[in-house]
């Protein structure tokens, strides 16, 4: 005889012997009962016995519930939606942070300062970025050659220049670059766009960096010096140049 026992959300099947009433938790193991304990029984009890056996039902294995997002499983539904509730929350958590910080670019809201100098950020990540300016830390570097820079990628946009790649180009001409940045400044050459403008002079150019470069002009500003002779410049790119006058001179990084 089959008997049924719950057991919290658990169901558990007992198998009893009609011939002794003894109970048993596997079809199984009462079969191996019911052969060696009840051998002296006549035929026709011993088969309506074994009758009883193969008849009885196989229990039915627990549905398991399988998280698509993480190796999550649970034997129940409901622990698997309070589960799947808490991913659900956790994203629409990080899509709100990042939207927030995104709308302080339209608002000029920058929270985070410097406390060495003017400079002020949207994020905490670009304050801890810049104060690297500043101690001089450059923990990642080239496997290749002794660059070596503040963010990873920094590293990774330097180590294109090794291999050669250049993933972005101009659909208007032949120009091919590393970053995304670079196609967007180079199509702007296109376009006759120049959004940054000089508050002294009529000067006006494409990016940020070329108008802090060039107000230096108005400033007198020469922070590229020249280790072995007294040259000074505002371009890093006007000291390599000159550093070349200088037979085995180091090239400057």
């Amino acid at each position: 005889m089959l008997k049924k026992k719950t057991s919290g959300t658990s169901t558990k099947y007992i198998f009893e012997c009609d011939g002794c009433s003894k109970k048993f938790s596997t079809k199984e193991i009462l079969a191996k009962h019911i052969s060696y304990s009840h051998k002296t029984q006549k035929n026709s009890d011993t088969t309506a016995v074994r009758t009883q056996v193969e008849q009885a039902p196989v229990p039915q294995q627990t549905e398991i519930f399988n998280c698509d997002i993480c190796e999550f499983k649970t034997s129940q539904k409901r622990s698997m939606l309070a589960h799947l509730k808490a991913h659900v929350a956790k994203q629409i958590f990080s899509i709100k942070s990042n939207l927030q910080t995104h709308m302080k670019i339209h608002t000029g809201e920058k929270p985070f300062s410097c406390n060495i100098c003017v400079y002020r950020c949207n994020t905490k990540s670009l304050l801890q970025r810049h104060l690297k300016t500043h101690t001089g830390e450059k923990p990642f570097s080239c496997n290749i050659c002794e660059y070596r820079c503040i963010t990873k990628s920094h590293l990774q946009r330097h180590l294109k220049t090794h291999t050669g790649e250049k993933p972005f180009s101009c659909n208007i001409c032949v120009y091919r670059c590393i970053t995304k940045n670079l196609l967007q400044r180079h199509l702007k050459t296109h376009t006759g766009e120049k959004p940054f403008s000089c508050n002294i002079c009529e000067y006006r150019c494409i990016t940020k960096s070329h108008l802090q470069r060039h107000l230096k002009t108005h400033t007198g500003e020469k922070p590229f010096s020249c280790n072995i002779c007294e040259y000074r410049c505002i371009r890093k790119s006007s000291l390599r140049e000159h550093m070349k006058i200088h037979p085995g001179a180091k090239p400057f990084s």
